[in-house]
């Protein structure tokens, strides 16, 4: 399945405009769009007006799309060179404004290459746990995502236990979703999950912004998100996911903050209480 599939993102008569549709399995548990889902559809509203392949992307998460409204995102090309276009997208609901993301995108030739960063050593997906992240999950964006915990806790088993060194770690895939930069951009808005596993207790957080840099795109059926909270101060937190292929390849790195809203004590054999009252609201999903 192509990525614009999965998103749903819908091309307009004007070649710099597109639209997306917040379906219910765009969204997160709260009903509003999933900051990864934005971003990929951002991403991929640049990749297809520009023809080129993206670098880099950052979005600011100004405001929520809700499930049922439509956003649409505007492409601006403020500078197109030979090799390399800046860029960006204005998402919007009516006159709403949802996110920005500023972007380049291109490619050259250059024959020297090299891959410093090195995988960590965890067992592969099919040795993993099936991440339980929240019981039943309706049709949010969760229910489409394939997780394994490789370095970490279920989040009805944390038990006060930090992560070792504010590292955690999962193994993640679309189902049937080809690797590209947007499906990148997807898997990549984990940072409020590993600030849970380094405090090693509840804690409720939403994304302020979310940037991915991109490496190198290659076949995997699994992704590994190696998730590395820097710190968390003054009611924010820092972190990167390093995104790996099965073979041991950096695909990209994403980076976010985030507001941390709370930090609470967990009570193993039990759901965050914000998650369980999300869950309620959701048909047909009982904690």
């Amino acid at each position: 399945m192509d990525v614009g599939e999965f998103l749903g993102l819908e091309a307009t008569h004007n070649p710099h405009r597109w639209y997306l549709p917040v379906a219910p399995g765009l969204a997160t548990l709260g009903r509003f769009l999933f900051g990864g889902a934005g971003l990929g559809a951002a991403i991929l509203a640049l990749e297809r007006t520009t023809g080129r392949p993206l670098v880099w992307a950052t979005a600011q998460y100004l405001s929520y799309a809700m499930i049922d409204e439509i956003m649409d995102l505007d492409v601006t090309i403020p500078a197109a060179g030979r090799h390399t276009a800046q860029a960006r997208v204005v998402g919007r609901v009516g006159d709403r404004e949802i996110l920005t993301v500023n972007a380049a995108l291109g490619q050259r030739d250059l024959d020297d290459t090299g891959q410093w960063t090195v995988m960590p050593e965890v067992p592969g997906p099919n040795e993993c746990e099936v991440r339980e992240s929240t019981g039943g999950l309706g049709t949010s964006i969760m229910s489409r995502i394939e997780s394994r915990l490789a370095v970490g806790h279920q989040w009805d088993r944390l038990n006060g236990d930090p992560a070792p060194g504010g590292r955690a770690a999962m193994w993640v895939r679309l189902r049937d979703v080809e690797p590209s930069a947007a499906s990148l951009a997807v898997l990549g808005d984990y940072v409020p999950w590993g600030i849970s596993q380094a405090f090693g207790s509840w804690t409720r957080s939403n994304s302020l912004d979310n940037t991915l840099r991109v490496v190198r795109v290659v076949p995997t059926e699994w992704v590994l998100l190696d998730v590395r909270i820097q710190a968390v101060h003054n009611g924010f937190g820092h972190g990167d996911v390093y995104q790996w292929s099965e073979d041991g390849t950096l695909m990209g790195i994403a980076s976010q903050s985030a507001i941390v809203r709370e930090v609470s004590e967990p009570t193993p054999g039990r759901l965050p209480p914000w998650m369980e009252k999300e869950l309620k609201g959701v048909r047909g999903v009982t904690p």
